[in-house]
């Protein structure tokens, strides 16, 4: 609590020590007015002794029993101690004689928070607010929103946070808290109003219009977002984190050389970051600039070499460019650090195919659906692996068992019916095929994937003629 320590020279200090000595052993000494003990308090928190600093105040308040601020100074001691029933007994006598005073209210707040009685706490600074005005207020509005948070009151921290700003447009600590708060509650549309009030009067406070931008972004309306970026760092040309969220705006409208400029604008500005290699990676993928993204995505795990999702997309690169055993190098780290990941056994499942690694194939695709056993995905990836090493009676069987845990997805009845064509069994491939076009035929492209050669069998054509006739109809 101690906000203005009363300051003495060094041999003023020496004396002043002596004479408190002098005072407790009862010998002669100099008076010691209040603001002495105050001093002397100070000294010893200062060295953190906190049974000196105790003692100083008990003795200064059998000099001074009616001395509001030592009793303030005693309470404070008492809190750091863990005494709050006796700093709280305390603070109560020291309002008789001073409840005008801010030290009051904070340290009754400080009292009732370490009680775990925060209801009480914002009563009483919600009174006091009326007793101050100025700093002092505005003191008491970032301590009630402090309150307000640990009692999971978010709402009324976003309240006190607007009255500070209201109070003071320019409080850099109100600014950037209710940056974070906003995106918090959600409460986009009244930030946007706050801070276009502010704009208006100072239209060169760079984090009101950061803050307008990231308002706008909550309520992803990403283009007016980016103008507001774009005036702060029109005033602030070094503020990388506008320029990382302006980034972030441009990827959600899909303008990735744009979100490239800027992103390179936050690694200039700042230590490098694995998410800033990432995004720009993401948007050289994205352009198809496939040795970019490479390039990006590898800086990305340099600096963080733990992140499975930075190699699996590194490996991602390699695949488009039928690079199999590169991708597998990177598949490699990335399964080490997640075993179990759907995506990343897909992937690896798909380079072992690529390459007619079959059996190591199917077991990485074996693991997607052990641990997924309802995910499609997998039992496709699988299945369509036993069909190209031509493991007939075993992909009949899979899809067997995968048509029973996906509760029939239609995907699958294609894919029994190119499996049942492949084994010469037509009647019942014909019936799956029927089955298929029935229920959904958009994924009959999946079976002539597989099996071209169906179109030369005349029921087959029929069957897939009469659904697309009806569906013909019916539009």
């Amino acid at each position: 609590m101690n906000e203005q320590p009363y300051h003495h020279g060094k041999e003023e200090m020496k004396q002043l020590l002596l004479d408190y000595q002098n005072l407790k052993l009862g010998r002669q000494h100099q008076f010691l007015e209040e603001d002495s003990f105050v001093a002397l308090i100070d000294y010893f928190e200062e060295k953190d002794d906190l049974t000196e600093s105790l003692k100083a105040a008990e003795i200064g308040l059998e000099q001074y029993p009616y001395s509001a601020e030592l009793m303030f100074r005693k309470a404070d001691i008492l809190i750091a101690a863990r005494k709050y029933l006796e700093a709280l007994d305390l603070l109560d006598t020291a309002a008789i004689y001073d409840n005008a005073n801010i030290s009051l209210y904070i340290l009754k707040t400080d009292v009732l928070l370490a009680l775990d009685r925060q209801p009480e706490a914002a009563e009483i600074l919600e009174a006091a607010l009326e007793l101050f005005d100025g700093e002092e207020k505005i003191d008491m509005l970032f301590d009630l929103a402090d309150v307000y948070d640990d009692y999971e009151k978010f709402d009324k921290v976003f309240d006190c946070l607007i009255w500070v700003l209201e109070a003071d447009p320019n409080n850099e600590e109100a600014l950037y808290k209710i940056c974070f708060w906003t995106d918090f509650t959600g409460r986009y549309d009244e930030s946007i109003k706050l801070h276009q009030q502010i704009i208006n009067n100072f239209p060169y406070n760079e984090i009101a219009w950061f803050n307008l931008g990231t308002a706008y972004q909550g309520l992803k309306l990403y283009e007016k977002s980016i103008d507001a970026y774009q005036y702060a760092v029109a005033i602030d040309e070094k503020f990388d984190y506008a320029y990382r969220n302006m980034g972030d705006a441009f990827l959600r409208l899909r303008k990735f050389k744009d979100a490239i400029e800027v992103l390179e604008r936050v690694l200039e500005l700042s230590r490098p970051e694995d998410v800033i290699y990432e995004a720009i990676g993401h948007c050289y993928h994205r352009l198809g600039n496939l040795a970019q993204a490479r390039f990006h995505y590898k800086k990305a795990v340099h600096l963080n070499n733990e992140d499975a999702k930075l190699h699996y997309k590194v490996a991602t690169t390699y695949m488009q460019e039928e690079q199999w055993q590169m991708a597998i190098k990177h598949l490699e780290n990335a399964l080490r650090l997640s075993k179990n990941n759907k995506e990343f056994n897909l992937a690896m499942g798909e380079c072992k195919m690529q390459l007619g690694i079959y059996k190591e194939a199917t077991q990485y695709f074996g693991s997607v659906v052990l641990h997924r056993p309802t995910n499609t995905a997998g039992w496709e990836a699988l299945i369509k692996c036993l069909l190209k090493a031509n493991q007939l009676a075993e992909a009949n069987e899979r899809c067997v068992a995968a048509l029973h845990f996906t509760n029939q997805k239609p995907v699958l009845l294609f894919y029994y019916a190119a499996i049942l064509f492949a084994q010469n069994k037509n009647k019942e491939a014909l019936i799956q095929l029927e089955n298929g076009m029935s229920t959904n035929p958009k994924f009959l492209k999946k079976l002539l994937d597989i099996n071209p050669n169906i179109l030369q069998n005349t029921q087959a054509v029929d069957i897939i003629a009469h659904y697309k006739k009806s569906k013909g109809n019916k539009k």
